[in-house]
């Protein structure tokens, strides 16, 4: 989530109640999580295995609950709840706003767009020009829908996150990270009836241009497509996924969290991808792997059987 300009770490120390170690004169330009972060955010740890990853990430600003030593430009927030700061933090820059219609006055609706009756359209979302949005689609809270989309019915652009900070040692184990990125649906999109769309933890869930999506699809946060992908039925994608152009994922294709597939690779239907893929090939199987070694390896294990008939013959 970018801040609506940037924000002295010096009020941060103020607002938190935090103890400021290193650069104290620095300016936070947003706060994300620590798969996307960017020069100029703040991001949150709270567990020592993470402690590295996140000081040595591109975040300028670590909200921590230990002093440590400082990497050269970077600062520190000292708090014993980091997850608690960054929840003070979101809902102060991303308060909650009650609906009071179905389209918003902050909406901001492009020519020639149609929306069929009973579309709910939330604050500060932005649709382009020429688009149609089918009966009962929901667009929440600042999702931006390009020009030319075609939404079918029952979708929902924006839902929250599935991402929980979890704490074993508490008797509500899972507890809900705010969610407050945002969707983004570039130019020429087509997504089908009943698919979810979740807005990233702190940052943008993308649709490239040009992407057609078939019914019942699930993009997890944070994820990114690339421009021109095809997506068949019941296709699952889990949250921080980067999807290359020109990638074919067919029906029932389910894809683990955090990897990448490379432009465009071809997953056949109902295959497993629990790890990156490489672009230009075509994989199948759980998990997937190139496709002709796979059916390959099928053809032996119909045969299987029948060797094991020579063998003990």
């Amino acid at each position: 989530m970018r801040f609506p300009s940037p924000v002295a770490i010096q009020w941060f120390s103020e607002f938190l109640g935090a103890e400021l170690i290193g650069n104290k004169n620095g300016q936070a330009t947003g706060i994300n999580e620590i798969h996307k972060v960017e020069e100029g955010d703040l991001v949150f740890v709270d567990h020592p295995k993470y402690y590295d990853t996140c000081l040595h990430s591109a975040a300028t600003f670590i909200i921590i609950n230990k002093a440590v030593e400082v990497p050269p430009g970077k600062a520190l927030l000292v708090v014993d709840q980091p997850f608690e700061a960054y929840l003070k933090i979101v809902g102060h820059f991303r308060p909650f706003e009650p609906a009071t219609k179905m389209i918003s006055d902050t909406a901001t609706i492009g020519e020639g767009t149609y929306l069929y009756p009973n579309v709910f359209v939330g604050h500060h979302v932005t649709i382009g020009k020429n688009c149609s949005i089918h009966p009962g689609v929901t667009i929440l809270d600042h999702c931006v829908i390009g020009d030319n989309v075609i939404i079918q019915a029952g979708t929902v652009i924006g839902s929250d996150a599935f991402y929980y900070n979890t704490k074993k040692d508490r008797p509500m184990w899972y507890r809900k990270m705010a969610s407050c990125g945002r969707v983004v649906i570039e130019d020429n999109v087509e997504i089908g009836a009943g698919c979810t769309v979740d807005r990233g933890v702190s940052h943008d869930t993308r649709i490239g241009a040009g992407t057609k999506m078939d019914n019942m699809i699930h993009i997890g946060h944070d994820t990114v497509t690339g421009k021109n992908c095809l997506f068949a039925a019941q296709v699952g994608i889990a949250g921080a996924v980067e999807i290359g152009n020109g990638v074919i994922l067919w029906g029932q294709v389910g894809v683990s969290k955090t990897l990448a597939i490379g432009d465009n690779a071809v997953v056949f239907a109902q295959s497993g991808v629990p790890a990156s893929l490489e672009g230009g090939k075509t994989y199948f199987g759980t998990p997937a792997e190139d496709a002709l070694t796979k059916k390959k390896e099928l053809v032996w294990i119909k045969r299987i059987p029948e060797l094991w008939k020579k063998v003990m013959g």
